[in-house]
């Protein structure tokens, strides 16, 4: 019976959290435990999937790298009873340490709109030099120039050896805001996943100067779905594709 009543009222709810400060350095599965305990001490009714070693429905849209910040991280769960969203916010934050913060919970229907971590197309970044890491003067106006190059190889590590990809259709911007920082959107999908570092890499190399390790602090600002077509993307934010619940 419980079975049953799971399966009628499941609830699809996608989470947006940032992430700052030290919890920077914690990776993706550590991340993923940390919110499964949270939740269990928030009290949230979570859908666990079936057999001998049942576990919390949950998915994150795009793993996050150790070291970079965010301010639009997702996952998505399954709940069992109806719950405002706010109170779902407000009840996880209760449980937040200092380095993550829930910015918003939303009920999303079934279909492509509930699958968080397919529906990826895009993210937006921020990069900023650390102090004297940057490349010698004048790289603020090279960043047209750069963008101007038919393509712009990179060398990927792959299953079968290193291969060149050219990554220039997978830059969808890239401008310079407050003369030290550049702001970044690039392709997210599984197959043509960009690295904020792989572009500042060919940057820097482009300049003719090498990118000190560590030379770049990044923080993602948002993560997108694409409601567009093959001849033109219309990115949206994951979180705009949900709904609130009162």
């Amino acid at each position: 019976v419980q079975e049953n009543m799971n399966e009628v009222f499941a609830r699809k709810i996608r989470i947006k959290f940032r992430k700052y400060g030290a919890l920077k350095f914690v990776g993706h599965l550590d991340m993923m435990r940390y919110f499964q305990k949270a939740l269990k001490r928030a009290g949230i009714d979570m859908k666990y999937s079936e057999g001998f070693n049942p576990h919390m429905i949950m998915s994150f849209a795009a793993p996050l790298g150790v070291g970079v910040t965010s301010t639009g991280e997702y996952f998505d769960m399954e709940l069992t009873a109806t719950i405002p969203t706010d109170e779902i916010c407000q009840r996880l934050n209760s449980q937040m340490v200092d380095g993550i913060h829930v910015l918003s919970a939303r009920q999303v229907e079934d279909g492509k709109a509930s699958k968080a971590m397919s529906l990826v197309a895009a993210a937006d970044y921020l990069v900023e030099f650390r102090p004297g890491k940057a490349p010698a003067d004048g790289w603020q106006t090279r960043i047209t120039e750069f963008l101007k190059q038919p393509e712009i190889l990179v060398t990927k590590e792959t299953k079968k050896g290193e291969k060149q990809v050219d990554i220039r259709p997978f830059i969808y911007k890239m401008n310079l805001q407050n003369d030290n920082r550049i702001f970044l959107s690039l392709a997210s999908a599984s197959a043509n996943y960009t690295k904020p570092d792989a572009v500042m890499d060919a940057f820097t190399s482009w300049l003719g100067q090498e990118l000190p390790e560590f030379a770049c602090m990044i923080h993602r600002l948002e993560v997108y779905a694409d409601l567009g077509n093959e001849k033109k993307h219309k990115f949206v934010s994951l979180e705009s594709l949900g709904v609130e619940v009162q």
